[in-house]
């Protein structure tokens, strides 16, 4: 292994997470430990800040600070949906990847680890590749990031236990509540959570039942299973009978027999050009009310579910800087273009290990929930599904408070000079 001396850059890239900021801190802690490492820059907003060569100097950040990124939540660094297609816009593509290395290159990057999901990693793969064709001597890792858990290769993604735990604790208390009012009328909630095209989400809220089968959530609809209005009707007729109310969630991402989301807005579209996901708890209301003449009220946990860092776990954090830690021994070690994965060596008690695994295999790859995971009739977890996801919550982040409220850290973020003209 040749030893690579130079500087080491740290971004984070989509939606975050409550325990990104712990991959950072794991990033920038082992780092401080390894010689061959001089600097260590964060670059703001993902890959679109440091094509713009906004890039702060962490070794200006206090270390008291650096340990609270654990348990700070959203992108402290700032994030992106920013993608280098060179699939739809080659020549642009070619200019980003040009403009890049020139920033690398003007600051000595030879160490880049880009924290995120899926077009995450397709892009800390594509800086991999880029750097060994252009002969540019760098190591390049991703770190797995995302609450949709839809990563592949690895056992779980850092970032969904803890949307699990805080959405599990939201439908029980959504459910007293609602429970509590309930009447002769009988009454329907339905909870949105995050999601587009794997359930692993709404999946996790299985949970909150804690293995009582009246306890809610009385019905889960995963993205990976069209609606069957009909029974769907069926069974929220069946349990209000029952216990004079139901607890509905929903993924965003539903779909109809058509395959048609059925909360997309098509005539407003995300960043990666998909129709804006807005509305499948408010159609199932419709489709609840219209139908059973029931009372149907909606919630929608939207970036709560995400942001949640006071009731993170514990387990989470913990992998998620181990995998900040994996990501540069690697590097340091010589490899480039792998992404950290964890491995589960028992579910009880529950062990795991941090491994390697090849970008290339990763990148743009979904992974969903298998068939055999879910209930026949497609509305409910299967007891292989809470084996898989129950570890995944334990622990209680001890997050510090001021005057009773989080005292999250916010880094002073010491710009680094910039030294090239202005990106065109």
């Amino acid at each position: 292994m040749a030893e690579l001396i130079g500087n080491l850059l740290v971004a984070q890239s989509g939606g975050p997470t409550a325990v990104i900021n712990a991959s950072v801190a794991g990033v920038i802690t082992e780092a401080g430990r390894h010689d061959y490492i001089e600097n260590i820059y964060g670059g703001l907003n993902g890959i679109f800040g440091i094509l713009n060569e906004e890039l702060i100097d962490l070794n200006d950040e206090k270390a008291k600070a650096i340990e609270g990124l654990k348990y700070t939540p959203a992108a402290a660094l700032g994030t992106c949906r920013y993608k280098i297609n060179f699939t739809k816009k080659p020549e642009q593509a070619a200019r980003d990847m040009d403009r890049l290395f020139e920033v690398f290159a003007a600051h000595n990057i030879r160490y880049f680890f880009y924290a995120g999901g899926n077009d995450s990693q397709d892009t800390a793969h594509k800086i991999h590749e880029e750097s060994v064709k252009r002969g540019y001597e760098m190591r390049v890792n991703g770190v797995p990031k995302t609450i949709d858990n839809d990563l592949p290769h690895t056992d779980h993604c850092p970032g969904y236990g803890s949307v699990v735990k805080y959405n599990c604790a939201t439908v029980m208390e959504v459910g007293l509540d609602v429970g509590s009012m309930a009447t002769d009328d009988g009454s329907c909630c339905i909870i949105e959570v995050m999601g587009r095209a794997a359930g692993w989400i709404a999946a996790g809220t299985v949970l909150a039942k804690q293995g009582h089968a009246n306890n809610p959530p009385h019905i889960i609809l995963l993205p990976e299973i069209a609606l069957d209005e009909e029974a769907f009707l069926n069974k929220v007729k069946a349990t209000v009978a029952e216990l004079k109310y139901c607890i509905v969630v929903v993924g965003e991402g539903l779909k109809n027999a058509a395959g048609e989301e059925i909360g997309a807005d098509k005539s407003r579209l995300d960043a990666f050009g998909h129709p804006v996901l807005s509305g499948a708890a408010d159609r199932l209301a419709e489709i609840v009310q219209g139908k059973l003449n029931l009372k149907t009220r909606t919630v929608k946990l939207g970036y709560a579910q995400r942001a949640a860092a006071h009731y993170a776990s514990q387990t989470d954090v913990d992998e998620a800087y181990a995998c900040g830690q994996v990501a540069v021994r690697a590097a340091v070690d010589g490899k480039s273009g792998f992404m950290p994965k964890i491995v589960r060596l028992s579910d009880s008690p529950y062990k795991w290990t941090v491994e390697l695994h090849p970008l290339s295999e990763v990148a743009n790859v979904e992974h969903f929930i298998p068939r055999d995971w879910i209930s026949e009739d497609g509305m409910m977890p299967t007891e292989k599904f809470v084996a898989y996801a129950s570890p995944l919550i334990a622990g209680e982040v001890k997050v510090p408070t001021v005057n009773g409220l989080p005292n999250y850290v916010v880094l002073e973020k010491s710009r680094v000079e910039k030294v090239l003209p202005a990106r065109a």
